[in-house]
């Protein structure tokens, strides 16, 4: 008796086709993912250029994002940040992020997930939600020293100083142990998590995997914010700097490299700003 084909089945064939197919749509959809954010950040700089910035008692310039334009309410100052900064950690994370979340998408197909893409999705927006929330405080704490530095001259003239000790705090973190032990804890929850399927695990995983995440940059965003946050050139370096230390080996001392540079920088910059 002849089988009836119902259409239901699939393939094993077309199945090893698919297979071999994912990481070009998994990556491709990375990628546009990334040249959008970029694209979307290079533009947000291009208008913060237009902004102009305030002059301080102490020789430097304050950035208008840390402050509400003619006739806008700090909520919508707030909102513009963090789009911004959302946009803006997009480009300088998925380079890092996406190999962790190819393997977390392989080991939760190996378990027996039916839709791991989707599960490498939320854990990706558990991700970024973390750092959009670290963006938030970035923000209150930005806006807070703003005002500061508006309302008393005297102390605004510290700034200099302040960004500079700031700058070489941030390069010597990269020596401690606890910047090594985070580093090397990147990459290994989403195989723990990974072992059990479901929804609120793929945002677990991201979560937790955003929060280390945002744990371990604290040194490289702060020297970032310090000396110019919507700096192309220098968010250009970062990205490369935290995809660099993340994914090569730890052999290579690159987190040691990458503090030798902060420190001289903040050294150099502490010099000027006491010359």
């Amino acid at each position: 008796m002849n089988a009836i084909r119902t259409g239901c089945e699939t393939n094993p064939a077309s199945g090893r086709q698919a297979g071999r197919g994912a990481p070009f749509v998994f990556f491709g959809t990375v990628a546009l993912l990334f040249t959008a954010a970029t694209a979307v950040t290079i533009l947000s700089c291009a208008s913060m250029e237009t902004m102009g910035a305030v002059p301080m008692a102490g020789g430097w310039l304050l950035s208008g994002i840390w402050l509400p334009l003619c006739g806008q309410s700090w909520f919508e100052t707030a909102a513009s940040f963090l789009g911004m900064w959302f946009v803006m950690m997009v480009a300088m994370m998925l380079p890092s992020l996406s190999p962790v979340l190819w393997h977390y998408r392989k080991a939760s197909l190996e378990i027996g997930a039916k839709q791991p893409d989707g599960l490498a999705a939320l854990a990706g927006a558990g991700y970024f939600a973390v750092w959009t929330g670290f963006g938030l405080v970035v923000f209150l704490l930005g806006a807070a020293l703003a005002q500061i530095a508006v309302q008393f001259p005297s102390l605004s003239r510290l700034g200099p100083v302040a960004g500079a000790l700031l700058a070489l705090i941030a390069g010597l973190s990269q020596f401690t142990h606890w910047k090594a032990l985070l580093l090397a804890d990147y990459g290994r929850l989403p195989n723990v998590l990974s072992a059990r399927i479901g929804l609120l695990e793929a945002v677990r995983t991201g979560t937790a995997l955003g929060l280390r995440c945002c744990l371990s940059c604290i040194g490289p965003m702060a020297a970032l914010t310090v000396s110019g946050l919507m700096d192309l050139r220098l968010m250009a370096g970062a990205t490369i700097a935290l995809t660099a230390e993340r994914l090569l080996p730890a052999a290579t001392r690159i987190a040691d490299a990458i503090g030798v540079a902060m420190a001289a920088a903040g050294l150099l910059l502490l010099v000027q700003a006491l010359g």
